[in-house]
């Protein structure tokens, strides 16, 4: 039994080495891809390619800013905000307090090391949390464009 469980651990550890270094990985519900650019630049990739959608872009608040204001020391954090109303309220129509979670907020942030990364709630997760179960296939449109959107920013 210990050489079965040593044999598990042993191929799960080997399996976590093959993925790419910029892979979007989810954790608790929350996807983080890793750009290939500053944080100015991610968030100028992530607006250029929501505006070319045709997607309404909401702004921008700069975390950073205004956390560095309050005297705090905060590393670069941009909090990115867009959404289609006609696919995105649909979402409220099953339960309103899926309006938590639209419009999309995309986080771009820098981590100590000058590593950037964008992130974002998981579609699946959103639907699950609202417990929507009639709309897969609006959720798996908002997940095809948000996938697509954050390739923007990767080389």
């Amino acid at each position: 039994m210990i050489t079965l469980v040593k044999s598990i651990l042993a191929a799960t550890a080997g399996v976590a080495l093959v993925f790419p270094a910029n892979a979007d990985t989810v954790s608790d519900g929350v996807v983080t891809v890793r750009s290939s650019y500053s944080v100015a630049e991610t968030v100028s990739r992530i607006e250029k390619d929501v505006v070319k959608k045709g997607i309404m872009f909401f702004g921008v608040i700069d975390q950073a800013k205004l956390g560095n204001a309050a005297g705090n020391i905060v590393q670069p954090s941009r909090l990115v905000m867009f959404g289609n109303p006609a696919l995105g309220t649909t979402f409220i129509t099953a339960n309103p307090k899926a309006g938590l979670d639209w419009p999309v907020r995309v986080v771009v942030y820098q981590e100590p090391d000058g590593s950037v990364y964008a992130a974002y709630t998981d579609f699946d997760y959103i639907a699950r949390r609202h417990g929507i179960e009639n709309r897969a296939k609006e959720f798996k449109m908002a997940t095809e464009v948000i996938q697509s959107i954050t390739s923007s920013i990767r080389k």
